[in-house]
């Protein structure tokens, strides 16, 4: 009778895990073997560590396995691949040191024993009919021909370099273990010691949590709530071997292979899962994380539909990508396009993302691009200067992407109506960008330059300035001198120093030569400025209410500045 638990949790060591018969396979679509000289070395000083001061024991973290639904020996490993495969790596290392004890003629019928003993223990077991050996770990179908022929059989590759990248961290990996075993003299002299250090050491310390699960579903709910220590599996992976188990042919298989690496190339295996969830919003309200799996499941259950899947990924990849790239050749040819997606770039703003897949594909360019002028705009808004909660913006999106996707609405103005209730108002927003301060430095340096630069065009009537052509002067400076704090105190100074109001362009010559200058002479240097906001500047004296009186004047402009077009 089916179990019905969603998941059996038990504390395991790698002796344990590896013997009783049991059988461990990687799915052959999973991630390729990935561990580097980082992740080697850190498992190897946990080693030193339980063998300079024993008893202790180590956790290596979390093992996810999924139950063959025939045998209770054999298992598949969700999540755990990379420490299972390195664990083995590092006895065939001991097992090759015992080797060259055998050929340096000590001990060499025990040597032999101890060698076939713990070869059936931690590798291979050896059928009493056929009296051949069967291997305990099966990798994906990218590596498990060199493991089973090259490494279990301690059989050097004639050429390394030729080997495919993964192969070759593997031996690379045996290589390195092999050498720490030789900083071990007090070990590697004597296969007592080798094989004590095996099984006392490594394979009875070494702790996991053994997590089994039934099925792939439980496996991705699982993993979703694990940080599995290393490079471990992704939910990434596990979305790609379920689509990758629905192809039953090879030709079908290596087409839908390819088809896979053209689309994570482009969109990028860490990102994946939320063009996934962007993707799927254009179908399904609240797509969260955790929901993804369950959703392909239930949509995704033949090859002809994973095949359509696929294709619709591809199709939409490049516009993903290029959504938080301005620079992206997928612009090249709309250059007013690459206005707003850097905006979107500044803003660190996503949740329009499934309205922009729907629009891009239903409505015209130049429906698209107003569109993506009012998604700025609102953005600009909401998110930057009134910094209210984004799940609100979230869910909208979603609901207008849907609604576009369903025909339902056709134009940028049909969307501002669905909008309406995310777009700040006027006398909100004004209110708002009257108080408004931001830090000039690291990344928030570029959007307060975005936001100078748009006050100056304002200002000036021109489209032609170039952003990057000014420094940003702080009016009351950054180090403001005795004779700065005669007009403000040091809460003032903090409170002010980086509102709007205290911020202009300047060009980087006059910026150096005013410096901490006391305003009466910044003043009069500002009247040299090309840069209208700047040689504006006419006030007598600067103070907190000074700054606080510009500041309400260009929060007016930015009213007009920044609003959408089907606003009244």
């Amino acid at each position: 009778m089916a179990r019905s638990n969603l998941l059996d949790t038990r504390t395991t060591n790698f002796r344990e895990l590896i013997g009783n018969g049991k059988i461990y396979q990687v799915p052959l679509f999973q991630r390729d073997y990935s561990w580097t000289e980082d992740n080697w070395e850190d498992l190897w000083q946990d080693i030193l560590t339980l063998h300079n001061n024993p008893p202790s024991g180590h956790y290596m973290g979390a093992l996810v396995l999924q139950s063959s639904q025939d045998s209770d020996k054999k298992f598949t490993i969700i999540d755990g691949q990379q420490r299972l495969a390195t664990l083995s790596i590092i006895a065939i290392a001991i097992l090759e040191k015992i080797q060259e004890l055998i050929n340096r003629e000590e001990e060499v019928e025990d040597n032999k024993k101890r060698k076939e003993i713990l070869r059936g223990d931690y590798l291979s077991e050896q059928n009493p009919s056929s009296l051949r050996y069967s291997s305990k770990l099966f990798l994906n179908e990218n590596n498990n021909d060199f493991y089973q022929s090259n490494l279990i059989n301690l059989r050097k590759p004639k050429n390394i370099r030729s080997l495919a990248k993964s192969n070759q961290l593997l031996w690379k990996a045996f290589d390195y273990f092999c050498k720490c075993l030789d900083k071990l003299p007090e070990v590697t002299n004597s296969g007592a010691k080798l094989t004590e250090f095996l099984t006392d050491t490594i394979a009875e310390q070494l702790l996991f949590i053994q997590i089994n699960v039934e099925n792939e579903l439980n496996a991705y709910i699982v993993f979703e709530t694990l940080n599995a220590r290393g490079i471990e599996l992704s939910s990434t992976d596990l979305l790609k071997n379920y689509l990758f188990s629905l192809f039953q042919g090879p030709d079908d298989l290596k087409e839908a292979q390819r088809q896979w690496k053209r689309i994570i190339d482009i969109v990028q295996m860490e990102k994946f899962p939320e063009f996934l969830r962007y993707y799927l919003s254009l179908q399904q309200t609240r797509v969260r994380q955790k929901r993804i799996f369950k959703i392909i499941r239930e949509s995704v259950k033949d090859a002809q539909q994973s095949f359509d899947l696929l294709d619709q990924l591809e199709n939409y990849s490049d516009l993903f990508t290029a959504l938080s790239n301005a620079n992206d050749e997928f612009w090249r040819d709309s250059p007013d396009n690459q206005i707003y997606i850097r905006e979107l770039e500044l803003f660190r703003v996503k949740q329009a993302y499934p309205t922009l897949f729907a629009a891009y594909e239903k409505f015209s360019p130049d429906d698209f691009n107003r569109l993506l002028k009012l998604v700025c705009v609102v953005s600009f808004r909401y998110s930057v200067i009134s910094r209210l909660n984004p799940n609100e913006l979230e869910t909208i999106y979603n609901k207008i992407a849907i609604a576009i996707m369903k025909n339902e609405i056709n134009n940028p103005r049909q969307v501002f109506d669905k909008l309406n209730p995310v777009y700040v108002q006027n006398k909100k927003f004004e209110q708002d960008f009257s108080f408004f301060s931001i830090s000039t430095k690291g990344q928030k340096k570029k959007l307060v330059r975005y936001i100078l630069w748009k006050l100056e065009n304002d200002a000036s009537k021109r489209n032609d300035l170039d952003e990057d052509s000014f420094s940003i002067e702080h009016i009351l400076p950054e180090s403001p001198t005795e004779d700065w704090r005669k007009n403000f105190t040091d809460s003032q100074i903090e409170e002010m120093l980086y509102r709007i109001g205290n911020l202009t362009p300047l060009e980087p010559k006059l910026n150096r030569q005013v410096g901490n200058d006391l305003y009466s002479v910044k003043q009069e240097t500002y009247q040299d400025s090309v840069y209208k906001l700047t040689n504006n500047i006419l006030a007598e004296e600067w103070t907190p209410d000074t700054i606080l009186t510009r500041q309400k004047n260009l929060a007016k402009r930015a009213v007009q500045i920044w609003k959408a077009d089907f606003a009244s």
